[in-house]
């Protein structure tokens, strides 16, 4: 894997703990005074404690594979928080987070990253700590980015072994896809997760044959319009939605009857606002969450294939 380049003066990653240059599954306790040295080969794959389950599940050959794997998520919101969270509670040694926007109060009934203290913080920044702690040897990449052309060389430069597309933004999700594919990239596509509530008709199909979802089918036109995809099924991109219609979103009267109103606290960023937005869904936790576990889940079958 090639060096990081250096950074575009758009970007702006986080600071990122030092790391002890060890693969991330290492053994975290000092070896007891009666156990034999370990020749060098075995050293770098030590199971750490905390993953024994996920290890029971798909053996050491697979956890060797996990850590030594670096995936990228784009979007962390109501999908892309909980699949990276499940990436490094499956032992994932590598995870750069890819977001622009700052935590929003409204951002609580889905996102990990929500909770009391955080509102205004980035969201890559949260995220970032909180996979810390729960995995102390991963090496996590925060990068406040918004993923557009102007920005995709550099952030792809990373070379990452798998992407998570986890974006909610039609031209970017669809410039996405395309290098991806122009470059060989594996991917995992999400498709809308708002306006469901039956996390029971969620599967995992090919973009080309989606049926039933608006926000994919309006994906589908811009990728053959603009990035010359075949108008053919059969694309291979494995893409998480649901079966179930959107719902409309309701009306609701709070804050004396205004109703709606942004409260976005990066506010007019320029790049995706509430305000832009033709029909902003109402969305359920378990729905989004559930999403971002099948996302994981496709993930992790192809790293460990």
């Amino acid at each position: 894997m090639t060096a990081n380049p250096p950074r575009l003066p758009w970007l702006s990653p986080e600071p990122t703990e030092p790391s002890s240059g060890l693969l991330s599954l290492r053994r975290e306790t000092p070896a007891e005074p009666d156990e034999p040295e370990q020749p060098d080969d075995e050293q770098d794959y030590r199971l750490h404690r905390r993953f024994d389950r996920i290890g029971r599940l798909v053996g050491d050959q697979a956890m060797r594979k996990l850590l030594n794997s670096h995936v990228m998520v784009i979007g962390l919101g109501g999908v892309g928080s909980w699949a990276a969270e499940a990436l490094a509670r499956s032992g994932v040694g590598r995870l750069s987070l890819v977001d622009f926007d700052l935590v929003c109060v409204t951002n609580a009934n889905r996102q990990l990253h929500a909770m009391r203290g955080t509102t205004g913080k980035p969201k890559v920044t949260v995220m970032a700590e909180r996979l810390r702690a729960i995995h102390p040897t991963c090496e996590v990449e925060p990068i406040r980015c918004f993923y557009e052309a102007d920005t995709s060389e550099d952030l792809l430069a990373r070379e990452p072994d798998l992407i998570i597309d986890a974006i909610d933004n039609l031209t970017a999700k669809a410039h996405l896809i395309a290098t991806c594919r122009a470059r060989g990239l594996p991917l995992i596509v999400s498709g809308g997760a708002s306006g469901r509530l039956d996390p029971t008709q969620i599967r995992v199909g090919d973009l080309s044959e989606v049926e039933g979802d608006p926000f994919l089918r309006s994906l589908r036109k811009i990728l053959r319009r603009r990035h010359q995809f075949p108008t053919e099924r059969g694309w291979q991109l494995p893409t998480v939605h649901s079966l179930e219609p959107p719902a409309d979103p309701v009306e609701l009267a709070y804050d004396d009857g205004q109703g709606f109103r942004c409260v976005c606290p990066q506010g007019d960023n320029g790049k995706h606002t509430c305000d832009a937005r033709n029909l902003i869904y109402g969305t359920a936790s378990f729905v989004t969450g559930a999403f971002g576990f099948a996302c994981s889940s496709q993930a992790i079958s192809k790293l460990i294939a």
